[in-house]
């Protein structure tokens, strides 16, 4: 019988645990969050906000009783403080330690607080957790005068929720467009524009030098002059992979930690999953940490079976972020900046609010770009996800007409299919 023991009580951890449950039914299971709450999903706390779902509604399983019937043993409201490889034990905040047979390090990533004086003001919160959400919802009433710090993706999802709630809404962002991470130049400025145009505040460009407390409210200095009052400001600046408590256990580490197809990190039986791990990208050829919740719960299924002796691979990871910004859908997949060498093509029209960027490596479309084209997001992900060869033809049917992408991915699909099936059945 083995010890698996889990550090992080997000997505990735519950389905790992429930997958290594399945095919163990006999070993320990035990599960360690570092928040007091139930294990609950981040990416519910915006519905949480805008009153769509209460508190339960954002748990990642609704029976009471879902981790003791299944015998994972969860503790919670502490924090892995150093990894001993050697001893297989974890040592905790609470000044426990832990032996282990198999240690999945599913630990998920932290919000990245700028430095800004004033930063730490009473009023000044991220919105990460449901502590920060409670937070928020008592100062962010109806008519109040919100500062959001960061136009980011997570950003972007928190601006929403704001809005919804009937704030006075400003958006400050660094960087010359809104999500400039996920999106080029034109397709950035259109959602910037669209914003706009639903009433939000938005300031490009810009850094915050200050956050300074006026009583119970809090001025913020902007690098271009302009100052904003507000009732409550939002940190929403970036997150980072939680993978400090790691250094010198030998894991190692770069962005994120680093792991193999089998999701094993470079010390035998110590694995990693979800926004902590760094995995292989086909399509980039790279390793890199892709935070978004379907590849967090692959990554889990596929290390919990390598824990559990099956041998799993990962296919690789998902470079996909899929945007609604108060009703105007925006896309990206793979390398939408292109790659060196590469060839480009762009369709925008400014009075539909729409635009498509295609960026090709040789034969594959690797990246894109999409603002307010909706009809075409599975045809993108088929094409740069399954890497599938465009014939000559095509490629320049893409070109002169970035629209094409469905009647393109059919055609190179199946004839890609068809040359597979025969090789196959040559051998």
């Amino acid at each position: 019988m083995l010890t698996h023991l889990i550090l992080g009580a997000g997505p990735a951890g519950v389905i790992a645990a429930e997958t290594i449950r399945k095919h163990a039914p006999h070993d320990r299971i035990l599960m360690v969050g570092d928040e007091v709450e139930p294990p609950y999903s981040r990416m519910a706390i915006p519905y949480l906000l805008v009153g769509r779902i209460e508190e339960p509604g954002t748990h990642l399983r609704h029976g009471a009783d879902h981790y003791e019937r299944l015998r994972i043993d969860l503790k919670r409201g502490v924090r892995a403080k150093a990894v001993d490889t050697k001893a297989r034990k974890v040592h905790f905040d609470d000044g426990t330690d832990i032996q282990y047979d198999r240690l999945l390090i599913a630990t998920g990533s932290s919000p990245v607080q700028p430095p800004v004086p004033g930063i730490n003001s009473p009023g000044v919160h991220t919105c990460w957790t449901l502590a920060d959400a409670r937070a928020i919802a008592a100062r962010a009433q109806p008519g109040a005068r919100v500062v959001q710090v960061g136009a980011g993706f997570i950003g972007c999802i928190i601006m929403e929720a704001l809005a919804l709630r009937g704030v006075r809404l400003s958006v400050v962002e660094t960087g010359d467009r809104m999500v400039p991470r996920m999106m080029g130049p034109t397709a950035g400025g259109m959602i910037r524009q669209w914003v706009q145009s639903k009433g939000v505040d938005v300031h490009t460009g810009a850094r915050v030098q200050a956050i300074e407390p006026m009583g119970s409210a809090l001025r913020v200095k902007l690098s271009n002059g302009e100052m904003l009052e507000a009732d409550l400001v939002i940190s929403a600046t970036g997150v980072r992979p939680n993978i400090g408590f790691l250094w010198g256990s030998g894991v190692k580490c770069l962005q994120g930690v680093l792991t193999d197809e089998h999701l094993q990190t470079s010390v035998p039986g110590v694995y990693a999953a979800g926004d902590c791990a760094e995995a292989f990208d086909r399509v980039s050829g790279r390793t890199i940490v892709s935070a978004i919740q379907p590849n967090a719960a692959e990554q889990a299924r596929v290390a919990a079976l390598n824990m559990v002796g099956q041998k799993a691979y990962l296919n690789g990871v998902t470079q996909i972020n899929v945007l609604d910004t108060l009703g105007l859908i925006s896309t990206s997949f793979g390398n939408w900046q292109g790659v060196p060498g590469g060839q480009s093509a762009e369709l925008v029209d400014q009075e539909s609010g729409k635009a498509l960027s295609l960026q090709f490596d040789g034969e594959l479309l690797v990246g894109c770009n999409s603002v307010g084209w909706t009809q075409h997001v599975g045809a993108m992900r088929g094409l740069v996800e399954g890497q599938v060869k465009l014939t000559p033809q095509w490629k320049e049917r893409l070109m002169q007409d970035p629209t094409q992408l469905v009647p393109a991915y059919l055609a190179c699909a199946q004839a890609q299919e068809a040359r597979g099936l025969g090789k196959q059945q040559a051998h």
